[in-house]
Order: C-alpha cells, then sequence, then structure tokens
C-alpha cells in the first residue's frame, strides 16, 4: 500500500504505540499495511525492524472483501541512518519517512530538517 499517508487515510487512528524510544531515531518509515487485528501488535514481515503501529478505534470497518484492517506501521530497514550512519541515507531519506516527533494519531508524520538531513543538521539550524 502507499507510504505517502493523507489525514483521510487514518481518520479510525486512535493512538499509536512506539516499541523503542525516539530519541535516537531521526526517522521512521511510515506505510499502511492490512492486519487482521485492530489494537494488538500487528505481524511484521519485511526486512528490518518494527518501531511502532497505529491502534484503531472500535469504530474502525474491515475491508468487506479481505476481512482485513488497514493500519499504519512504522519501521527501519537495515540500510537505514538509524543502523548505517555513513550509508545511503547519511543525508536526505526515503520518500516514506517522517520525524516520528511529529507523528500523532489521525495525522501523517512530517518531513523535518532532522529526518532529512540528520541530527546533527537538526540542531546546526536551530541554532542560527
Amino acid at each position: 500500500m502507499s507510504s505517502l499517508l493523507t489525514e483521510s487515510d487514518l481518520i479510525h487512528e486512535a493512538g499509536v504505540v512506539w516499541l523503542e524510544n525516539l530519541e535516537g531515531l531521526d526517522y521512521v518509515r511510515q506505510a499502511l499495511d492490512k492486519t487482521r487485528r485492530r489494537n494488538t501488535k500487528p505481524p511484521y514481515a519485511r526486512d528490518g525492524r518494527m518501531v511502532g503501529y497505529a491502534l484503531l478505534s472500535e469504530d474502525a470497518s474491515p475491508d468487506p472483501d479481505s476481512g482485513l484492517y488497514k493500519r499504519r506501521v512504522f519501521f527501519l530497514l537495515p540500510h537505514d541512518r538509524d543502523s548505517l550512519p555513513d550509508g545511503l541515507y547519511r543525508e536526505g531519506a526515503p520518500g516514506e519517512a517522517v520525524d516520528p516527533r511529529t507523528v500523532l494519531a489521525r495525522q501523517p508524520g512530517a518531513k523535518t530538517c532532522r529526518s532529512q538531513s540528520g541530527s546533527a543538521a537538526a540542531v546546526t539550524s536551530a541554532g542560527r
């Protein structure tokens, strides 16, 4: 599913659960996944690791054809900046990357100086 999300994709979110401390993460990737349940930790089938997920409200309905719920999942891949600070995303970030500090239920995360250029760049631009 598309990972470039709008508020209309997230209208049934009731909260966000983080599985890791966000302090060391400049960005997380976000995507909509289809899951069987509304409010338990969803299964994770990508490389890398899940760092968070959305909880859905009681009025969220599953897809009538599949019986699955669309839920936002936050993850990082093995080649992301947190694992390889001098790698591919030393500068820049994947298209679906957002600053986890901007993530709220029912609102897509935002790109920030930190998510796009790293925490060192965010500190430098804040000091100007």
